[in-house]
Parts: C-alpha cells; sequence; structure tokens
C-alpha cells in the first residue's frame, strides 16, 4: 500500500510554521545526539576505559565492561514506566527537558570517577550507578525526542523531518567516536590509558546545557496541546497494557531487529574490529565512522522516500536486506581494513531504511493521549533485552563456540522476529496523528 492510498481522518492537527518546525527538529536531534554521544565514547573508548577502571586480565575486564554497558539497558523499561505516563499528562517538553540534563550530567561523572588503583572496587560501582542513571534518563529521553518530531512534523513529510532525529543519533556518535579516535592519535596510547579517555565525558556538560535551552524555549507539541484543550487525560498503566497491547507488541518486535541490529554494528563494532579481525585500536575506530558518514547522507532521502512509499516497504526492504547479506558482509569485513570499510558501509545502508523511520512509524502506532507511553514502555523494554545486550551476547557466543560469524547470525534471527512483527503492523505514512491505526480492531 503506498503512501497515498492511507485514508487520513477529518480533523488535521494544528501545523507549525516552517521557523518553529526547525526548532522543533533542533531540539529533538540534539537530544538524541546527546544521548548517542555517551554510546559513542563508551563503546569507542571500552577498552581504555576497562582497563583504568575494572581489574583483572584484558579480555575479562572488557567483557565486565561491555556488560556494565548492557547494564543501563536493563534500567531503560522502569524510565519508560516513569518518563512516558508523565510525558502524556504534563507535556513533551517538560519532561524532555529533564532527560537531557540527567544524561549529559551522569555522562559527565563518568569522566570523573576515579580509577581501579585509587579506589577499588568503587570505581565499576560507581559507573554501574551512573550507567544505570543514563538509561532511566534514556528510558524517557528517546521515547519523547521522537513524539515530539512526530507530532510537530507535517503528516506528508512525518518521514522526512523524522529523519533528522536519527540524523541526530548519528552525529552525536560519530562525534564521539571521532573524539575518541582524535584524542588516540594526539595524545598516544600511554596517555588515552591515563587520563585521556576522560576528555570526551567531559564534552557531555555544554552539550546537554544547550539541549535544555532549545528544548525549554519551545512550546508543547500541536497535537499535545489540542489534546489537553480537550480534557481527554492519559490512560492508566493496566487501560494502557489493556488496550494498546497490539501496538506495543508490534513496536517490541520490529525493535528487536531495529537494535539487535543498532547496537551489533555501531556499539559493538569497534570491539568486533579489534579483537575478533585484528585491525589495529585507530582503524577499528575509523571503520564505524566512514560507514556512519555514509548512513547520515541517505538517512534523509530514505525518510523522504518513506512518505511516498509507506513505511512497511522500506522496512521489508531493511530486514530481509540484512537477512540475506549479513554473513557475506561479515566475511568481507574479515579480509581486512579496505572489506571492513566496504562490509560496514553497506551493512550500514541496508539498515538505514529502518533507522530513517523510526520516529515516523512508533509514534503514529499509538493515539495522543497513550503515545509518548506506549512507544516508550514498548521500545524501552524490547531494548533493554535485545539491544544492549548484544554487544555482550555477540562476544559471549563467540567465545562459547570460536565461530566469529555468531554476531551475523544473530542479526540474521533478529531480523526474522522483525518481519514477523512487521506483517502486523499496519502502514501509517500520510496518516494523520489523530488516528488511531488499530482504533478499529479495539472498538471491533
Amino acid at each position: 500500500m503506498t503512501a497515498s492510498a492511507v485514508p487520513a481522518t477529518a480533523a488535521a492537527p494544528m501545523q507549525a510554521d516552517k521557523a518553529t518546525l526547525r526548532r522543533a527538529i533542533a531540539a529533538s536531534a540534539l537530544g538524541n545526539a546527546t544521548e548517542w554521544f555517551d554510546y559513542g565514547i563508551y563503546a569507542y573508548g571500552v577498552t581504555y576505559i576497562s582497563a583504568a577502571l575494572f581489574p583483572g586480565a584484558v579480555d575479562d575486564a572488557i567483557l565486565f565492561a561491555l556488560a556494565t554497558f548492557a547494564i543501563s539497558f536493563l534500567v531503560r523499561p522502569l524510565g519508560g514506566l516513569f518518563w512516558g505516563p508523565l510525558g502524556d499528562r504534563l507535556g513533551r517538553k517538560s519532561v524532555l527537558a529533564l532527560t537531557i540534563l540527567l544524561m549529559s550530567g551522569a555522562t559527565l561523572a563518568v569522566g570523573l570517577i576515579p580509577s581501579y588503583a585509587q579506589i577499588g572496587w568503587a570505581a565499576p560501582a560507581l559507573l554501574i550507578i551512573l550507567r544505570m542513571v543514563q538509561g532511566f534518563s534514556t528510558g524517557g529521553e528517546y521515547g519523547g525526542a521522537a513524539t515530539f518530531m512526530a507530532e510537530y512534523a507535517p503528516d506528508e513529510r512525518r518521514g522526512f523531518y523524522g529523519s533528522f532525529l536519527e540524523f541526530g543519533t548519528l552525529a552525536g556518535f560519530s562525534f564521539g567516536a571521532a573524539l575518541m579516535l582524535g584524542f588516540s592519535l594526539l595524545l598516544g596510547d600511554a596517555v588515552m590509558h591515563a587520563w585521556g579517555w576522560r576528555i570526551p565525558f567531559l564534552v557531555a556538560a555544554p552539550m546537554g546545557l544547550i539541549g535544555m535551552y532549545l528544548r525549554s524555549r519551545m512550546e508543547d507539541t500541536p497535537v499535545f496541546r489540542e489534546q489537553a484543550a480537550e480534557g481527554s487525560g492519559s490512560p492508566s498503566l493496566s487501560r494502557l497494557l489493556r488496550d494498546h497491547k497490539r501496538p506495543m507488541l508490534v513496536v517490541g518486535g520490529l525493535v528487536v531487529a531495529l537494535n539487535v541490529v543498532n547496537y551489533t554494528l555501531l556499539s559493538y563494532m569497534p570491539t568486533y574490529l579489534q579483537r575478533r579481525i585484528g585491525l589495529s585500536p585507530d582503524e577499528a575506530l575509523v571503520v564505524p565512522i566512514i560507514g556512519m558518514l555514509f548512513m547520515m547522507i541517505f538517512l534523509p532521502i530514505a525518510g523522504h522516500m518513506s512518505d511516498r512509499v509507506g513505511r512497511r516497504p522500506m522496512w521489508r526492504l531493511s530486514l530481509i536486506g540484512l537477512l540475506v547479506a549479513v554473513v557475506p558482509l561479515y566475511m568481507l569485513m574479515a579480509t581486512g581494513l579496505v572489506g571492513a570499510i566496504i562490509g560496514f558501509v553497506l551493512l550500514g545502508l541496508l539498515y538505514v531504511p529502518q533507522l530513517s523511520t523510526i520516529s515516523a512509524t512508533f509514534p503514529a502506532l499509538f493515539p495522543t493521549a497513550a503515545r509518548f507511553a506506549g512507544f516508550a514502555i514498548a521500545y524501552n523494554l524490547s531494548t533493554s533485552l535485545f539491544g544492549g545486550t548484544a554487544p555482550a551476547i555477540g562476544s559471549a557466543l563467540i567465545g562459547m563456540t570460536g565461530n566469529e560469524l555468531m554476531p551475523a547470525f544473530y542479526m540474521m534471527a533478529a531480523c526474522i522476529i522483525g518481519l514477523i512483527a512487521l506483517r502486523f503492523m499496519p502502514e501509517t505514512a500520510g496518516r494523520s496523528l489523530h488516528d488511531d491505526p488499530f482504533g478499529r480492531e479495539r472498538a471491533a
């Protein structure tokens, strides 16, 4: 079904002017960039962080650091449960101003943790606490930013404008990776292990302050203001789970594919290329940076295409393409630096049709009164189980089997789950956010 074939309701939402829309995009994308900046510097600096804050041999310390990376994701559902209903009651803007401060403050604090040699087990304990704070704030940040972006964008261009949220994702991740690489080249390995790895974490503070300033100066979304004017409140948690179970299950299934690919490709790949393929630390950072730059170029193009052909065809293309190509491309990456660059770029481009349409697809599956909470809870529960754990699972599977292709097989299994969930997702391209695509089924 094409986007033009999707029926829209008669009630059209208020439309923001172009200047306001640009500010809304910047406010949403910068918060997402701050979140992923943290993931980027952690994932790309994991060898330095593990050596500074964890005891034991190199491989054991890295595994502990990857497990700590996963711990923050286990807290994300709690963040979704807290921030999501709050965002549906008080508004998207208020929640997003708080989450970006929590997130950037915790990232800054990671860079200030004394080393294991100085304070012993208190060092990894502090890291775990701060990662949990980050996970709690992120539980509201991403769902809120995607909802904020979707509700400001015009219905007919939601895919195009929504793609800039993920542009912020890759920009933040790339910026974090580039900082780690830049300081590594400038300071050298010894200084990076001593104290240089801390510098990128300190950059989070000004990013968070700028993001909070932009968000505090925005009005809440036109769609939410209309909902508030009508006086209809947000549903209770039990009613949310009862009345919106199907869209939450669909989102959860799609997010399995989305985030297993995402965190395997972006977060685990530097460690994989260095430890398993044998690239140098600098080469292992360069490969994903090049790949993400290509992905950023094609994100708005894919978002625009989804407005024309629909979200479902874009997801189907991505999932089937990855299912078929991931093993050959992993084998290509194992041939050396050039093969790793080509393989990563192609994997990234196959992933772009999913990534570019997240904020256009998922928020539109829920009515306004339950949009923030429904999206945040479903997204973060699935992410905590399958996304943040992907680097640790990929590494553990290789250790158990000795097969370097296990992360690729794990991605294939996730794509199959995504294809099953896609079967039950209605097309939302061009549909008004006042419309509930699952409403007729509930009424029946």
